[in-house]
Formats: structure tokens, C-alpha cells, sequence
């Protein structure tokens, strides 16, 4: 929505009296249309002013009407242009029309493609319908099945992702849509996209044929146009930037660069610390890219301190700490989102810079979308694209460079599981004419990074896989070290009360010979078999000796 001063439409003189003698509307009113020189004006009550929301958008004027009529919407529009207002005031203003109330149940079902989105969608709903008394719930996956189960039959709109709203009609005994209203499918191209196409099926086939339906998107597909004549009856077509030049915003300033695949991470690296004040955007075609640069545990960009906050966004996140990083972006002014595709579809960032994609989008469509999280409604912003010199022939200025490779050799170096978790990352793209993965220059990558080897011995180790396993000490092996450090064993020596020493037994065994000149140590380690023998023999011929000599004085005594 644009934000603004609120536009003098409609002179109040030449209201006059007229208005004063009809009945006072509510506060949060948007069926409101005046005459101004001929030309239809719809304007925005208190309650949207309140929200920072003054002045409809184009693709808001067209949709608005018809759905306030009753009617089926196809509707079109760039990114940013507003798409999201152009469902949620019909919902609300339709519902309060009926005078929905809870003890109606469902009204309004409202699916987006991604958590993320659905999210968004209802917090711009708390913002804008906070006058209604309409209960609404927010039903995405990652959160407790039983609390939704427990409250989704007093919901009177519902904002959910499909698979979830799927779970609750099997398994929810309480959950019916047989009262609904109307039915919203937002970014219904990435819908289908996503493979959810089998589930908006299923439950089209359990909603009411009598509901109206709205349906929007940046982009239309066939796949779109084929679920807009089984989901819709006679809709009005509202192609906002049909006749459009282009498919991406006039303010959107857009560029490429060619750079080696060696190369890349330095490149971000150096575009980062060249936008220190800037929001930025990075999207990755993998989760697993996204954790090696930006989780601050394993991430290396963060270890390597480019001066300002990095944030990352992936599927394989839990619920609330998506949650906790898309609020972190709203939030601040300057940072720096590591996200992937999930990112790509409606999040709208305020006052996001630029959008840099690291690896190259799989279609044009997502390109669109990738570079639709900047420059949104009338606002300006830039887009990046990274390219493989294998996808564009030409060349990057070197000198602009930082290089950061020594360091990211030294981080491999110190930590294995980083280093063989940059050598699982990998990128699988489904055009093979433009993605040629043997075009890689794979082993000069390699030797780029390896380089260091001679420098960090520990990066010549075997893969994981081959390393040898540590051997087992064995008692053997603590014996002889103990016998290399001579440590001397101490005794327990007992006496009487007398004085006298008790005899032990079996007495302790003490040497009685002492070494000879030969048996000196001569400096070599171990343990020589024959001399040690020849001792022992000596050691008990000695020790036989005195113990029969203590045998012959005790019989001594006893005849005594």
C-alpha cells in the first residue's frame, strides 16, 4: 500500500447537508464511493488510516468492487503493488455485512503458499481489522495440532498454509467449512509450484460450490488458469500490468555480473562490507548453503565479521525461530538476510535495498519474484544476479575484490566439520542447457581452495570415511609405559604394638640379586627376554634360599 497524505477527493461542501441526514457509518467502513468530475473514487476509512494505509492502489481499485459484488476475481499484479489489501477488505467488509459472528464458524479461508507468507498476511489482518469483533487464526505447520483443534470451530477466518488446513479436515472432527463464504488463494502460482496442487484439489472438493472465490498472483501460468476454471465461476479478469512492458517494477534497477565459481564467496564478501547502511537480500538455491554462511555457530561470513548483522531463513528452521528472524528483518535498518526461495513469494521487507542472487534463479518466474522484495509500490531498489561464467560470457573487475580466501582456508583448516560440510554443498539446477554442471571447473576449484595444505597439514587427511580409527590401549601398552617411566611401586608394611613387623603373605617377593655389570642400562628402550629371564631365575633361587632357612629356625624353636 502507498503511504502518504490522504488525497482531497471529495470536496465536504458539496457533501453539505446530504451526508448529515444519512445514517453514520461505521468506523472502519470502506464502501464508499463518491463522484468526483465523473470518475468513480474509493476511499479509505479511519481504520486503514490508522494502519498507515491512505491512498488504494491500482490493482485495489479493480479487484475491490467486484469482490464487494459478490463475484469471482482473477487478479494480476507486480510485486509490491498491493495484492494482499485488494482480498483482506472484501473478507472483512463482506463478513460485516452478514454480521458474521463466532457462533457462525467459519466465513473467510485464506491459503498462502508458504508459513512465512501466511504469517504476514495475518498480521497485516490484526492491523487493518482491529475495530471488527471477527475471531481469526493463524494455522501453520510447527505449532500444537491440539490447541488448533481446540479453537479452529469458533474461527471465523482462517489464514493457513495447505497442508496444514489439509491435516485438520482429516483428522479435526469439529472443523466443517460447510458456511463458508469465500475461499482466498494468494500466490496461487506458487502453490501449484510447491507441488501442493493434489491438496488444493482436495480441499476445493470439500468446500461449498456456492462460496466465491478469489484468487491472486504476480505471475499467471497455466497451471494458474487451469485452477481458475475448476475453482472459479465466471470471474472478472483484473490484469492490472497487462499491457506492461515489463514484468518487474519501472523503479527496479536491475544488473548482472559474471563471476568464477572459486570466486563467489568473495565476491559476496566484498559486496556486503561495499553496503554496510543498506538492507540486503541473498538467496541461495539450497538450505544447506544458507547454514554454512550465515548460522552464526558453523556460518564462516559470520566468523569472518563484515560489520553489520546476518540473518538466515530456510525450511529446515523451526517455526517460531522463522518467525523470530522475519520480525528481526522488519525491525532493522541495516542487515543482511541469507535466505532461499521460502523468502521469495509476498514477505514484504520494508525499505529493502538490494537484492543479490547468489545462485542463479531456476526460471523467470522466480526471478520475479527473487527481485520483487525490493523496489515495492513505487519505491526504488536494485538486484543483483551472480552468474557462472559458463552461463555469461564476460568479466569482473578483479580490483574490486576483497580477497578473503586465506582466511577461509585458515576456519577449514581448524574445523573438519565445516570443511566437509562446504564440500556436501551443491547446487542442482533443472535446465541442463544453461545449468551444465560439466562446465564446472571442479578441480580448479579445488586446488583453489587446497592450496593451503602445505601451510595446514591437517587438511591432507583421508575423507572421513578412510581415516584411520584410533587404536585401543591395551593393558599391554599402559605396562610398558609404565616400565619406561620407572615408576617404583609402593608397599604396605604392617606392625604389632610391640614394634614388630607382621609377615605377609605371601610375602612379598623383594629382589635379592642386585643387576650385574652387564645388565646396566645401555640407552635403548624395551625389554631384553633373556636378561630379564636369567634375573628371575636368580631372584628365586635367592628368595628359595632364605625361605627354607626361615622354615629350618621355626622347627628350631618349636623342639626348643
Amino acid at each position: 500500500m502507498g503511504k502518504g497524505s490522504r488525497p482531497n477527493l471529495s470536496p465536504k461542501k458539496k457533501m453539505g447537508k446530504k451526508n448529515k441526514r444519512q445514517k453514520r457509518k461505521p468506523e472502519w467502513q470502506v464502501e464508499k464511493e463518491v463522484s468526483c468530475l465523473g470518475l468513480t473514487v474509493l476511499l479509505f476509512t479511519p481504520g486503514l488510516m490508522e494502519a498507515q494505509y491512505r491512498q488504494p492502489t491500482e490493482i485495489q481499485r479493480q479487484t475491490i468492487g467486484f469482490a464487494l459484488q459478490g463475484k469471482d476475481v482473477l487478479g494480476a499484479a507486480k510485486t509490491g503493488s498491493g495484492k494482499t489489501l485488494a482480498f483482506l477488505i472484501p473478507v472483512l467488509e463482506c463478513l460485516y455485512r452478514q454480521q458474521w459472528t463466532a457462533v457462525d464458524g467459519l466465513g473467510a479461508l485464506l491459503i498462502s503458499p508458504t508459513r512465512e507468507l501466511a504469517y504476514q498476511t495475518f498480521e497485516v489482518l490484526r492491523k487493518v481489522g482491529k475495530n471488527h469483533e471477527f475471531s481469526a487464526g493463524l494455522i501453520i505447520g510447527g505449532k500444537d495440532l491440539k490447541n488448533e483443534s481446540e479453537k479452529i470451530h469458533r474461527t471465523n477466518i482462517i489464514i493457513c498454509a495447505p497442508g496444514r488446513l489439509l491435516q485438520h479436515m482429516g483428522q479435526t472432527a469439529a472443523f466443517h467449512a460447510s458456511d463458508l463464504h469465500m475461499l482466498v488463494l494468494d500466490e496461487a502460482d506458487r502453490i501449484l509450484d510447491m507441488g501442493f496442487d493434489d491438496n488444493i484439489n482436495a480441499i476445493v472438493e470439500n468446500l461449498p460450490k456456492t462460496r466465491q472465490t478469489l484468487l491472486f498472483s504476480a505471475t499467471q501460468t497455466k497451471s494458474v488458469k487451469d485452477l481458475a476454471r475448476l475453482s472459479l465461476q465466471d470471474p472478472e479478469y483484473v490484469w492490472v500490468h497487462e499491457k506492461a512492458k515489463f514484468s518487474t517494477p519501472a523503479t527496479l534497477e536491475q544488473n548482472y555480473v559474471v563471476c568464477a565459481l572459486h570466486q563467489k564467496v568473495n565476491m559476496l564478501f566484498s559486496f556486503i562490507r561495499s553496503h554496510l547502511q543498506k538492507k540486503v537480500i541473498v538467496f541461495f538455491a539450497c538450505c544447506k548453503e544458507v547454514r554454512l554462511c550465515a548460522i552464526p555457530v558453523p556460518g564462516v561470513l559470520c566468523r569472518l565479521r563484515p560489520g553489520m548483522p546476518i540473518l538466515a531463513l530456510h525450511g529446515k528452521q523451526q517455526q517460531m525461530k522463522r518467525v523470530e528472524v522475519y520480525n528481526d528483518v522488519i525491525k532493522k535498518k541495516n542487515a543482511v538476510l541469507f535466505a532461499t526461495d521460502i523468502a521469495a513469494r509476498g514477505l514484504d521487507f520494508p525499505a529493502v535495498n538490494w537484492v543479490l542472487q547468489f545462485d542463479c534463479p531456476e526460471d523467470d518466474n522466480t526471478y520475479i519474484h527473487r527481485v520483487g522484495r525490493t523496489a515495492r509500490y513505487k519505491e526504488g531498489g536494485e538486484a543483483l544476479l551472480v552468474l557462472l561464467p559458463s552461463e555469461e560470457e564476460s568479466m569482473v573487475n578483479p580490483e574490486k575484490l576483497t580477497s578473503v580466501q586465506q582466511k577461509l582456508e585458515a576456519f577449514l583448516a581448524q574445523e573438519k566439520e565445516q570443511k566437509e560440510r562446504a564440500q556436501r554443498v551443491s547446487v542442482l539446477e533443472g535446465n541442463k542447457e544453461v545449468f551444465d554442471v560439466f562446465q564446472l571447473k571442479l578441480q580448479e576449484l579445488i586446488c583453489k581452495y587446497m592450496q593451503c595444505s602445505d601451510h595446514f597439514p591437517s587438511l591432507q587427511e583421508s575423507d572421513s570415511n578412510t581415516m584411520k580409527k584410533t587404536e585401543k590401549e591395551t593393558k599391554f601398552k599402559e605396562a610398558k609405559k609404565v616400565l619406561k617411566r620407572n615408576f617404583q611401586v609402593n608397599t604396605k608394611i604392617v606392625f604389632t604394638e610391640e614394634g614388630q613387623m607382621v609377615q605377609q603373605w605371601p610375602p612379598l617377593q623383594r629382589t635379592a640379586v642386585p643387576a650385574t655389570e652387564g645388565e646396566e642400562d645401555d640407552g635403548t628402550t624395551g625389554i631384553n627376554v633373556e636378561e630379564a629371564r636369567e634375573r628371575l631365575r636368580r631372584e628365586d633361587q635367592e628368595f628359595d634360599k632364605l625361605e627354607y632357612r626361615r622354615k629350618v629356625k621355626e622347627k628350631h624353636r618349636v623342639r626348643l
